[in-house]
């Protein structure tokens, strides 16, 4: 068995939430968070933006840490068990751009009711429903992330 580490992040601007299309080859379609492997020496938190970077073109900023997930796929002659680490984040503008290399072919943001049906991992789905309730919670309360500032 191999364990496996990834980071990734919940993005929101203006109620709306960030995702991600891969196509892989006509065998892998589907909307998905951005998140990806821990590199050595990087904390999560590195680790969550650098991959919303990367992957999606969007320089966000972490509001606070929602949680974990855990799933198992297999690859040849072994399984791997991997645990992903999810930060609530916020965006400061609508851009995004798809990181062709990896196969994402589409983004954009979504309303929640939208980007929950749209997800294609049900494990997704969970962590977004924590994060967007995170979201709404703080925005309620005057504490949510204004663009180009911090609480």
């Amino acid at each position: 068995m191999i364990e496996a580490t990834s980071c990734g992040g919940v993005v929101i601007f203006r109620g709306k939430i960030l995702t991600l299309f891969k196509s892989y080859k006509n065998r892998y379609e589907g909307w998905v968070l951005p998140k990806g492997t821990v590199e050595k020496g990087e904390t999560f938190e590195e680790t969550a933006l650098r991959e919303v970077r990367e992957e999606a073109g969007v320089n966000a900023t972490i509001v606070k840490y929602i949680g974990k997930s855990q799933y198992n796929f297999t690859v040849p002659d072994d399984i791997v068990t991997k645990e992903v680490h999810w930060f609530l984040m916020a965006a400061d503008n609508y851009h995004s751009k798809p990181q062709r290399e990896e196969y994402f072919v589409d983004s954009g943001y979504y309303k929640y009711h939208e980007i929950y049906h749209l997800l294609r991992f049900s494990n997704e789905k969970q962590i977004v429903e924590k994060a967007y309730a995170e979201y709404q919670e703080l925005r309620s309360a005057g504490k949510w992330i204004k663009p180009g500032r911090n609480f």
